[in-house]
């Protein structure tokens, strides 16, 4: 939602948030993240590296999925890929300790969108 270059993480995660303004964008990326620390976890813990894999289908599936038919945007990952990647637990964390809502607010997001 800007057009001017972003220079440093704090411009980013507002812009973040603004391309992750609808609900179910947001819930397809807390299952991704999900899918993929389960996978990273998995990985080590039985010894196959085929998780690893899974990390990658598992967390930028369904977040993939929310941008092209749910928000109609381009996944910030083509662009920023580790801000992106950062951002996506960040989200969740926030989502999961009942902080995400302010964020959102701060970053100019709707009210009914914050949900």
């Amino acid at each position: 939602m800007t057009n001017r270059p972003i220079r440093s993480y704090g411009e980013f995660w507002p812009y973040y948030l603004q391309e992750h303004a609808k609900p179910r964008t947001r819930a397809l990326h807390y299952l991704g993240t999900a899918l993929s620390l389960g996978s990273l976890i998995a990985a080590p813990a039985l010894a196959n590296p085929w998780f690893l894999l899974g990390a990658l289908i598992g967390g930028y599936g369904p977040a993939w999925i929310g941008h092209f038919f749910v928000e109609h945007n381009r996944p910030a990952t083509f662009t920023h890929p580790l801000w992106s990647l950062i951002s996506d637990y960040r989200m969740t964390w926030r989502w999961l300790t009942g902080r995400l809502a302010d964020d959102l607010a701060h970053a100019g997001v709707a009210a009914e969108n914050s949900r």
